[in-house]
């Protein structure tokens, strides 16, 4: 009978559950992967070797099941303001299976009154994560994704502008991560609990960027000059909402306007780069150049065109016609809890204390 410790990956065909499955797989681990639908991104998991478990995340009921002879889990909670209710519930079910290790899935910015209320559930379910004196727990906090920056490749393809809220051009800001470079960091945690326990990590990329550096390095990638253009947090919200990302919804462009204020405060730079990735997840940072690279292979709706170039000036059009998103009235309409003095991450004593610059460091910060 096999003694090898069995995991569960939530949100198994996410951004960051699909590497965090692939890569454990790859190193012999039996993994259960918990995905909301059997689709294609299920059935890769599943020819790659995964027990593929279908459920609601949010639902205890379907937790207790999918954690039934588990013995360690990778827990990613959604972005959406029902992030604390998956949390909870894991936790419960996480205590009732006596967990033996959980890996969390947190922020660089948690902290306990940050304006984002998504920020400040990440704050309370790390919090909720260690209660159980039988289970240990590794947090994994990155920062600003390489990922959330692919939003606007087709702007930066077909009009040559890479537009984004992040304040001025030539301020080198944040070390971006891929998406495997950060499961990377949580596999080695999920595998080598007793090595990681109670420590939190910081993946990055390798290189501190400014958002002029991250324009040239699209531009490279696509084969093309690319200018970066510092928009309004306004006309942002109006691109999100003419042009919305899979699975964006007002509430979660609410916090991202938060996030791009924290990223122009310089928050992501802060301990940026760290050595995470390499020293914990045993591989060399993935740079963005090369991301951007990997991600455009093979899609031919980046190869400039003359529709392409007059569809995506249509979009831009439509962009300007489209109402801005009233953030203020998104918070409000949902009746979000409101610290009685929110604080941004560099304002935060605690923050600041347990974030202190460390370039080039392994974060291994222990847990109260």
């Amino acid at each position: 009978m096999s003694t090898q410790p069995k995991i569960l990956v939530t949100s198994a065909a996410g951004k960051t559950g699909l590497p965090v499955t692939l890569q454990l797989l790859h190193k012999g681990a039996d993994v259960r992967a918990f995905v909301r639908r059997y689709d294609q991104r299920a059935r890769r998991l599943e020819r790659a070797g995964a027990e593929v478990f279908v459920g609601n995340q949010y639902d205890l009921t379907d937790l207790r099941a999918a954690m039934q002879g588990m013995h360690r889990a990778y827990q990613c909670a959604p972005t959406a303001p029902n992030g604390l209710h998956f949390n909870a519930a894991f936790t419960v079910a996480a205590a009732e299976a006596k967990l033996e290790h959980i890996v969390t899935l947190g922020q660089w910015l948690s902290s306990a009154d940050h304006p984002s209320l998504f920020t400040r559930e990440v704050y309370i379910s790390d919090q909720l994560a260690r209660l159980s004196p039988d289970t240990t727990v590794t947090s994994v906090d990155p920062g600003w994704f390489a990922d959330n920056y692919l939003m606007v490749l087709d702007t930066a393809a077909h009009l040559g502008l890479f537009t984004m809220p992040l304040g001025p051009g030539d301020e080198k800001k944040n070390a971006p991560p891929s998406n495997e470079d950060i499961a990377s960091v949580a596999v080695a945690a999920l595998l080598d609990p007793e090595a990681h326990a109670h420590c939190h990590y910081r993946p990055t990329g390798p290189t501190l960027l400014s958002p002029n550096d991250i324009a040239a390095a699209i531009g490279q990638a696509l084969g093309r000059s690319v200018s970066y253009v510092d928009i309004s947090e306004k006309m942002m919200t109006k691109a999100l909402r003419a042009h919305p990302p899979a699975n964006y919804s007002a509430a979660a462009v609410s916090q991202l306007a938060i996030y791009a204020e924290e990223y122009r405060r310089g928050s992501f730079a802060v301990n940026a780069p760290t050595r995470d990735v390499e020293m914990v997840g045993g591989r060399t940072p993935e740079a963005f150049e090369d991301i951007v690279r990997r991600y455009v292979a093979g899609q031919p709706r980046y190869k400039t065109s003359l529709s392409r170039r007059l569809a995506a000036m249509a979009g831009f059009v439509k962009i300007l016609a489209t109402p801005a998103l009233d953030l203020a009235r998104v918070q409000s309409d949902r009746d979000y809890v409101a610290p009685r003095q929110p604080r941004f991450s560099q304002d935060t004593e605690e923050w600041a204390r347990t974030h202190v610059p460390r370039p080039g460091a392994v974060k291994r910060l222990k847990s109260a």
